[in-house]
């Protein structure tokens, strides 16, 4: 029998919790999977959980959640045989959206029994693994306002965008690709491992978690009438050829500035370590991955 763990973020709800244990029933029959479902209780149980499904030679684990809970349970699955399924239960999504997982759960599971695999990169900064994107410009520093509102989705994302603009000063940054030196001032900087930031926008709409490498976005400074043109063109999907946005490719980027206060991983604002210099890597093929193909 295959084993499968299902890790449930509970913010989802009761009553939708229910319907969700209910479509498990139906799609993974209990003469055919051996399915265990348990939940998130503190920050780091993802892992926990995911590195003892390990141990226990579980075939699947499933991440129930959005972005965050994603990542901290993919930390507990690197270089592991054990695969990583997603339900996409969270409000940008953005590594399911990238990987074409179906928002609808019924469709996600039927992935999930189909169970066609594909290893995909991940990226570090410094200690922390982001599957998604990092970033420690104007993202960085709403990912931290973020971490202490009440006001979640992207309506709250968007209050506080529109809040914090006005006074946010674009920094100056010494970066490193591959070797390659720039001195860039930004408004966003944005390393990125897949194509989507959440919400369906794209800053690196090439980027592809396939490739071995790491896609660096570039947004120099911009006027607050430009939020707007820039949010389209991200929709739209090609920002990356316009005047709004430089850039570049590579293994290994390092990022420092005399000022730098903030770093995001996949959203989640996370303690800023390294004396104002981040480090990136990319670290290929290592989480296998359910994927729709």
């Amino acid at each position: 029998m295959k084993k499968i763990l299902f890790i449930i973020n509970r913010k989802a709800g009761t009553d939708r919790e229910k319907r969700l244990e209910d479509a498990i029933g139906r799609h993974l029959p209990a003469n055919q999977y051996a399915v265990e479902i348990t939940h998130l209780q503190y920050l780091g149980h993802g892992a926990d959980l995911a590195k003892e499904a390990v141990n226990n030679q579980v075939d699947i684990v499933v991440a129930v959640g959005g972005d965050g809970s994603i990542n901290e349970i993919a930390q507990g699955l690197v270089g592991s045989n054990t695969a990583m399924a997603i339900l996409p239960l969270g409000s940008g999504n953005g590594l399911a959206r990238a990987l074409k997982i179906p928002l609808d759960v019924n469709k996600a599971l039927q992935l999930i029994v189909a169970d066609k695999q594909r290893a995909i990169d991940v990226g570090y900064a410094n200690e922390h693994l982001f599957l998604s994107n990092a970033g420690v410009g104007f993202d960085a520093l709403i990912a931290e306002q973020f971490k202490h509102t009440r006001k979640r989705g992207l309506m709250g994302y968007a209050r506080l965008v529109l809040k914090s603009f006005s006074s946010y000063n674009p920094e100056a940054y010494d970066i490193t690709i591959d070797g390659k030196k720039l001195d860039e001032k930004a408004f966003l900087l944005t390393v990125a491992n897949g194509n989507q930031f959440g919400y369906e926008f794209k800053l690196a709409p090439s980027a592809n978690v396939f490739d071995g490498k790491l896609d660096l976005c570039i947004m120099p400074p911009v006027r607050f009438y430009h939020l707007l043109p820039v949010s389209i063109y991200s929709l739209l999907g090609n920002i990356d050829k316009t005047r709004f946005m430089k850039h570049f490719t590579g293994k290994e980027i390092t990022i420092s500035s005399q000022s730098l206060q903030y770093l995001q991983v996949d959203g989640d604002a996370v303690p800023l370590t390294g004396n104002g210099m981040v480090r990136l890597k990319v670290l290929p093929e290592a989480i296998k991955v359910v994927v729709n193909e």
